[in-house]
């Protein structure tokens, strides 16, 4: 994959491809390691490493700031901080799960345009059906009354379930953004913060920040890569 970056970098900037066309002539691209191998050679940056201490750093102080303003952003965000409330274990997980479904949200947009769900006995062109980009979760279908467990979580891109068996949120998200640059795919306008945010402040590959997803460490500081202690919305 190495050797022919160059040539399968210019086919897919120039000629623009489908999903499908980038799968069927470059198969070993959509493996886990390569994305984050193709990621490097296009960045110099490593998605996973880079992401995850991102979600690290950046989750408690996300946290503190829909807590204190979750008033703000209705229904949607009181649920996300309720589920999260109602978590017994595995606690670090599902603080990084909320923080990031949250984020959307605090950003102005619907997060139910990345993140989707679905059980195991749901069709599947039923539930990829109009899904231009976004992460799946697949639960089980455990009949009414009972908490349905996520069994499979996935990253969909046009239409197609282009990697599942994804452990976590974080590593489902770090992935689709690694498929966006990998496939030199647009970020969708209905998500535009969101990705901007993961792209300017998370990963830290951008210039600089717009005024919504400004994150500061001190009020002097203007630097989208500083350590945040408040999102200017």
């Amino acid at each position: 994959m190495e050797m022919t970056f160059s040539l399968r970098r210019r086919e897919i900037v120039d000629d623009q491809p489908m999903v499908i066309e980038v799968q069927d002539r470059w198969p070993a691209l959509f493996f886990k390691e390569q994305i984050d191998a193709e990621f490097f050679r296009i960045t110099n940056k490593m998605l996973l490493r880079t992401f995850r201490a991102a979600v690290d750093n950046y989750t408690p102080k996300l946290l503190r700031l829909y807590r204190a303003r979750k008033a703000a952003f209705g229904k949607a965000m009181d649920d996300i901080m309720a589920k999260l409330d109602d978590e017994t274990s595995d606690i670090l997980r599902h603080r990084k799960d909320a923080a990031l479904r949250g984020l959307p949200l605090f950003l102005r947009e619907d997060p139910k345009e990345l993140f989707k769900e679905c059980l195991e006995t749901d069709a599947d062109d039923v539930a990829l059906q109009g899904v231009a980009m976004g992460i799946l979760y697949v639960r089980e279908d455990c009949g009414p009354g009972t908490s349905a467990r996520v069994q499979n979580i996935a990253v969909i891109l046009e239409e197609r379930v282009v990697l599942q068996d994804i452990p976590d949120t974080p590593t489902a998200l770090a992935y689709l953004f690694g498929f966006l640059y990998a496939l030199n795919i647009s970020y969708p306008k209905a998500l535009k913060y969101t990705f901007d945010t993961l792209q300017n402040v998370f990963m830290e590959v951008g210039p600089k920040c717009t005024q919504r997803e400004m994150v500061r460490s001190r009020p002097e500081e203007t630097s989208c890569a500083g350590a945040p202690q408040i999102l200017v919305p």
